[in-house]
């Protein structure tokens, strides 16, 4: 007898293994609209609060339809989108049109003096460069491939093709986002769906909790992003004195940046060093601040990293802590890990699947001790 208890047990763990996989193979076949869903999702939660506020909006105790509501609400994040958007690629094209224009030679004259003992160490250190190599030709060479205006222009027109394509995902994620907005109970209900009835409540509870947290970090990071492209703006312009458009499309890029966690701040603020060195010096007309190379540089130095002074102690501590109810040690160990199992996109993720696991957790497997102390409080108090 149990002999065959264990046959069956076997039995229903290949079932079980089984089903696992074609769930995984039917979802890698249907990824991308497992895609449109999630960035659905995605879209929703941001849009929440707002198709909240217009639900609360009454007149005489009645409202408008919720239909109209979720319609309007995505109305407005598209037309924020693209106006952002629009606004945005004409001014990055320019500056990558200024970069391929530049002139090297002209523009190495201007700093030679300031890298002449620079390059004489990296000359000697590294003998292989040869005797005349130049740190800012060969840094300039590399960006003008980088941003050559042909590169620009057969990338735009591969783009035209893309452009098909991407409508249709557009198109797709807004009519997704437009149900999940217009009935906040769907989602619930095809999740109660799936799951037993003894575990339907939890299940219902576990998903309001998500979709709060949720909501609350990536709204948290749309504000991080804006407000360092914001700090980073205004140091550009008005002290650096690189002017509108320079200032914009370089404080952007450190904004998206942003997105990454800890390391992204990093990477943009170099790359936004060297694109101000580069409009600064290398570009015709080039504007920014008359003082000396290495002190300009400084300057650039200390802008950066007063931004991310303070998106470290004011944005992030909000967007990853607060939001998520995770502490910092615990959300920058997370971090690690999906840095070092996915890359970049892993530390993408990382957040929005570790807040799920925390809540699930939570929700279905308090009894376990590690659950406890690893969430420290129920998760009924996530509202709070």
């Amino acid at each position: 007898m149990e002999k065959e208890r264990n046959i069956d047990r076997l039995a229903r763990y290949i079932i079980y293994t089984a089903l696992a996989a074609v769930i995984c193979i039917i979802c890698w076949f249907f990824r991308d609209v497992i895609v449109y869903m999630v960035a659905a999702g995605v879209v929703a939660l941001i849009g929440r609060p707002l198709m909240n506020f217009f639900n609360s909006l009454k007149i005489k105790g009645k409202g408008l339809p919720s239909w109209l509501y979720a319609i309007l609400t995505l109305i407005i994040i598209l037309g924020i989108f693209l106006s952002v958007v629009t606004m945005l690629v004409p001014i990055i094209s320019g500056i990558a049109k200024d970069i391929s224009m530049a002139n090297i030679e002209s523009a190495a004259k201007s700093v030679v003096t300031a890298l002449k003992d620079l390059n004489g160490f990296l000359a000697a250190t590294f003998p292989s460069l040869g005797p005349d190599f130049r740190i800012e030709t060969a840094l300039l060479n590399s960006l003008k491939g980088f941003a050559d205006i042909s590169t620009f222009s057969s990338f735009f027109s591969s783009a035209a093709s893309f452009i098909a394509s991407f409508g249709i995902g557009l198109f797709a994620v807004m009519f997704i986002s437009f149900f999940f907005l217009k009935d906040e109970k769907l989602f619930p209900d095809i999740i109660a769906a799936l799951v037993p009835d003894r575990h339907e409540q939890n299940a219902r509870e576990a998903y309001g909790d998500i979709e709060h947290l949720l909501s609350r970090y990536f709204i948290g990071l749309i504000i991080e992003m804006a407000g360092v492209a914001l700090i980073d703006f205004i140091g550009l312009m008005f002290i650096a004195r690189l002017g509108f458009n320079a200032s914009i499309g370089i404080a952007v890029v450190c904004g998206v940046m942003n997105i990454i966690p800890y390391v992204g701040p990093w990477l943009g603020g170099a790359i936004g060093t060297i694109l101000a060195i580069t409009m600064r010096y290398f570009c015709m007309g080039g504007t920014g601040l008359d003082v000396n190379f290495w002190i300009f540089i400084i300057i650039l130095v200390a802008i950066f990293m007063a931004s991310q002074i303070i998106d470290n102690y004011i944005f992030q501590p909000i967007v990853y802590s607060s939001s998520i109810k995770a502490n910092a040690l615990e959300v920058f160990i997370v971090l690690l890990m999906a840095g070092h199992i996915g890359g970049i996109l892993g530390m993408l993720v990382a957040i929005p699947c570790y807040t799920v696991f925390r809540v699930i957790a939570g929700r279905f497997f308090w009894h376990i001790k590690f659950v406890r102390k690893l969430i420290g409080e129920k998760t009924d108090k996530t509202h709070e």
